[in-house]
């Protein structure tokens, strides 16, 4: 229980520090354009709509400085590798980058929204003071023109009464911008929804790109300076507190107190994007130099059930267990990248990924590699990248979760410790691997897709075996969607010596894993140990686990804690 409260209180902190520079940032706005005296006569007419819609643009610049840096994958995995001395609760933290990518796009929805209204009263504010006609401080504010040569005073866009807000907007660089970026991030938003990015990847994948002009139009929202303040040296010459009640004899030459000058407030959004901006250019130049470097296919091999495999080369390519790439066709689309894990070993001398036909992209690169003899496709390969997975060896016990497809990303760390042990590794702290290989129901239809895993959990069974570890490699798979025929089939042959689904010793489970019988038995047998489980899989499983982790951890370090990691892509 220790280390979960210690991961969890080092999250809130984060996301406290997060959300209270945000508070901050809005309060310190609010009130400085509340009470600004530069702002007096612009409060004249729009009220506290002023405040409201500078503060949320003040923390819309905050949080578009930082919806960058998560989606740095090079940036994250320079700092995974440099802080591999860290404690696992720092680097924990990392694993959440995407997580943290949407809660800062979440701030930037909700901020939107306020800074779109407020500026709805404004306009509502302007129109108002401009064809009210009373003669108030407001009216005459808003009449102010360009009366001398030189001069530069008014102070309301709308410039005659005919004027329409419409018209402002369409064509004002701040109206302008302010209409695409809105409809750059409601396309953004909408079209990475789970359901979207799951079942249509290619819509996500071009549409969230639209990002390049929702950056370009935040940098020039600001440059037409149509929220404006009074001048510093009309300021010192008509300060608003001596001559604001005054406003009826500013035309007299009498009078000491002149019209105020006003001037357009300066563009501050490229300041806080400019820095995140460069970093993502870099970034984007290194993985298009990466992505550019000649890709070798040694091995095509068509599994079951419409499973590739391609074994590659690349110079200079080098990777840790868990990690995953970004795979190009050319051939298929120019602009499209799709993640897949690594299933090789960094002990092997190839690379290799598994793709199962998923989409329109993946079925027709499937069907590219079976059309022979015709010449095979170009494969351009940017990463590899990391994941929590990287830290698996820094467990003294692993517990690996992989639900349906999310079996992958453990294939690569069960080959190294085969090859670990082979070759006697003493820096090898796992004392033992408890892999449940969980296959959501959905999957299970057509658990032929899988037959390349089983055959190397085969393997590893015959390799621990001889090399006396049988015990080491402790597997668990379970079914969790299945028809009579399945279930009868099952149960005839229960006595033979393998399973007759996977042709392996270790029988499969029919319906869920009972998680707090798994801990329980893990617990009491490693009452010293730090367990850490890995999960790649939906998020209810996710949570399921989390707790169990919390629940089954002791509040003495000393003995036995479970560390939660979850993969995210």
């Amino acid at each position: 229980m220790g280390n979960w409260v210690v991961n969890h209180w080092f999250s809130v902190l984060f996301l406290a520090t997060w959300l209270g520079l945000n508070i901050f940032l809005f309060v310190h706005a609010f009130q400085s354009y509340e009470k600004a005296d530069k702002y007096y006569y612009t409060r004249e007419i729009l009220g506290s709509a002023l405040a409201w819609a500078r503060a949320s643009a003040r923390c819309l610049n905050f949080n578009s400085m930082l919806i960058l840096l998560p989606v740095c994958r090079n940036l994250l995995s320079f700092l995974r590798g440099t802080c591999s001395f860290c404690r696992r609760t720092l680097r924990k933290q990392l694993g959440h980058s995407l997580t943290f990518h949407k809660l800062v796009a979440y701030m930037i929805c909700l901020l939107t929204a306020i800074h779109i209204i407020a500026h709805l009263f404004n306009f509502e504010h302007y129109s108002r003071s401009r064809q009210a006609r009373d003669g108030s401080l407001a009216f005459v504010l808003s009449t102010l023109s360009h009366k001398k040569k030189g001069e530069d005073s008014w102070l309301n866009p709308l410039q005659s009464p005919n004027m329409t807000v419409e018209y402002v907007t369409f064509t004002s660089i701040a109206g302008l911008t302010g209409l695409i970026i809105t409809v750059a991030l409601v396309l953004m938003v909408t079209s990475a929804m789970e359901f979207i990015r799951r079942s249509y990847f290619e819509v996500f994948w071009y549409t969230h790109h639209i990002f390049i002009i929702y950056i370009i139009g935040l940098g020039i929202h600001g440059i037409g300076g149509l929220v404006r303040s009074q001048t510093e040296e009309s300021l010192n010459e008509s300060h608003p507190h001596r001559c604001a009640e005054s406003f009826k004899h500013w035309d007299d030459q009498e009078s000491h107190c002149k019209h105020p000058q006003f001037e357009g407030l300066p563009a501050e959004s490229w300041k806080w994007i400019l820095a995140p901006g460069v970093l993502y250019i870099f970034e984007r130049i290194l993985r298009f130099y990466r992505s550019q470097q000649k890709v070798v296919i040694t091995k095509v091999v068509m599994h079951p059930s419409k499973v590739l495999e391609l074994q590659m080369n690349k110079r200079g390519f080098s990777m840790e267990v868990g990690q995953y790439i970004f795979v190009n066709c050319p051939s298929i689309s120019y602009l499209e990248w799709h993640p897949f894990t690594l299933t090789s070993a960094p002990e092997e001398d190839f690379f290799s990924i598994h793709i199962r036909a998923a989409g329109d992209w993946t079925e027709n690169l499937i069907r590219a590699f079976e059309q022979q003899p015709s010449p095979i496709p170009r494969i351009e390969v940017d990463g590899p990248f990391g994941t929590v997975s990287e830290d698996v060896f820094q467990y003294e016990v692993a517990v690996l979760v992989g639900a349906g497809i999310g079996v992958t990303p453990f294939a690569s760390i069960l080959k190294s410790i085969w090859y670990k042990f082979r070759h006697a590794d003493h820096n090898l702290k796992t004392q033992m691997v408890t892999p449940s290989y969980f296959f959501s129901s959905d999957l299970c239809r057509e658990t032929g897709a899988f037959a390349w895993f089983n055959n190397l959990l085969a393997s590893l069974e015959r390799e621990m075996e001889e090399l006396g570890k049988a015990d080491f490699l402790n597997y668990r798979l379970f079914l969790t969607g299945w028809d009579s025929n399945i279930a009868g089939h099952a149960a005839l042959n229960f006595d033979k010596a393998t399973d007759i689904l996977t042709g392996l010793k270790q029988k499969t489970s029919f319906g869920r894993p009972m998680w707090d019988n798994e801990f329980s038995t893990i617990a009491n047998a490693h009452p010293r140990s730090v367990v850490g489980v890995f999960l790649c899989g939906p998020q209810t499983l996710a949570k399921s686990l989390s707790k169990r982790c919390h629940q089954y951890s002791s509040l003495d370090p000393r003995k036995v804690q479970f560390y939660f990691n979850k993969e995210n892509f």
